[in-house]
């Protein structure tokens, strides 16, 4: 299957044109400053792949700390920030030239990253000291760690910037943080082993994944109050929350399905079977599509959302794992963590002559055991 799907993907580029002129003629005309950037955690290779989404080429490749595996992009900012779990810090990327600008000290063993919606601060859950890092971005120093739960695993933030929600693994609690005083407003039990967290749009709920339990805690943020537990599938791993906020999407890994909950109304709408292992999901802009990278099968399950139904299910590499968008949302990331690339999916209107909708474009080698990517895209304010 493997030097299958290489072939095939090879075509397109041998042929004719070849599919760097279609990819042209998709991207829209934003001019010679446009970038637009993929960066990708490399595992166990201690690096950051720098792929240029304009041509599809990798074009840098960033040394930074050991055991790579949160990344955040800044909204406000051309700044990357990768969290390396091994070497306890995060790596500070300037978008504009690709180079490692700045590393910051946090505490033992941090995961994930996230930042405010005003790009001035990070959240790091450092799961082996039990606190959490507020660093800031601007002078890029550690501002405080706050006390929180045993092994915190991932911290989110409210897109108000007030509230920052922190899951303990160790202790099947969540940390409510008043992002302001850096402290803890609140603790609340969960259920078994909390992992993936959400926040609603209009900041009013979080939801909180717990994969030793088979359950999604809901949480009220006005009250700080625990508002139902949701039976779901078994090992829930990830949230996808739609945009507009009504709809969550969670991948249960054991179950090899997906559950949808209705946010007002805190129920399971129903599950639905999308492939093996199901790992992580995206939503696209419109809510109409999920997409869904199936761990144990080596594929990406196209979900319309709006007709609860698979309507694809697409070949990648070996143990597909993150995913992201491009800008234009015509083009799926998807990384392989065993077999150490990144697959390309086109998304395009069908034709007589192509009536699929989806279409493999290329991949692309990266490093060993890719675990996340974010996507980047800007113009320049100044030259380069």
């Amino acid at each position: 299957m493997r030097k299958l799907l290489l072939t095939v993907l090879a075509v397109p580029i041998a042929a004719g044109l070849g599919w760097w002129y279609f990819h042209q003629r998709d991207l829209p005309n934003y001019g010679p400053s446009y970038r637009e950037y993929a960066y990708i955690t490399n595992g166990k290779s201690n690096t950051v792949s720098v792929i240029d989404l304009r041509t599809f080429a990798p074009i840098r490749t960033l040394k930074v700390g050991m055991e790579p595996t949160g990344i955040a992009a800044n909204s406000k900012k051309n700044e990357i920030y990768v969290v390396n779990t091994g070497s306890n810090n995060v790596s500070v990327i300037d978008a504009e030239r690709n180079e490692v600008v700045a590393t910051v000290g946090v505490h033992g063993r941090p995961y994930f990253i996230d930042i405010s919606p005003d790009g001035g601060r990070a959240y790091v859950a450092n799961s082996g000291s039990n606190n959490l890092s507020v660093i800031d971005l601007e002078r890029r120093t550690v501002l405080g760690n706050v006390r929180v739960g045993v092994s915190p695993g991932l911290a989110r933030v409210s897109p108000d910037g007030t509230t920052v929600v922190v899951s303990n693994r160790g202790d099947n609690t969540v940390s409510l943080i008043d992002a302001a005083k850096m402290n803890v407003r609140a603790t609340i039990p969960l259920c078994q082993q909390p992992e993936d967290i959400t926040v609603l749009p209009d900041n009013s709920k979080a939801f909180v994944a717990c994969s030793g339990s088979g359950q999604v805690a809901s949480i009220d943020l006005k009250s700080d109050k625990l508002l139902a537990f949701l039976d779901v599938g078994r090992t829930p791993v990830n949230l996808s929350l739609k945009p507009d906020g009504g709809e969550l999407i969670v991948s249960n890994f054991e179950s090899n399905s997906v559950s949808i909950i209705e946010t007002t109304m805190n129920e399971v709408n129903g599950s639905y079977l999308v492939g093996t292992r199901p790992a992580r999901g995206i939503v696209t802009s419109d809510n109409s599509r999920l997409y869904v990278s199936n761990f144990g099968s080596n594929s990406v399950a196209v979900y319309d959302i709006d007709n609860g139904k698979v309507i694809a299910s697409l070949p990648v590499g070996s143990h597909p794992d993150g995913l992201a968008l491009s800008k234009s949302e015509n083009y799926l990331l998807v990384l392989n963590s065993e077999s150490g690339d990144v697959t390309v999916i086109q998304k395009r209107k069908p034709t007589r002559l192509e009536p699929s909708e989806y279409s493999l474009l290329t991949m692309i080698p990266v490093g060993v055991q890719p675990n996340n990517i974010v996507v980047k895209s800007f113009v320049l304010t100044k030259p380069h």
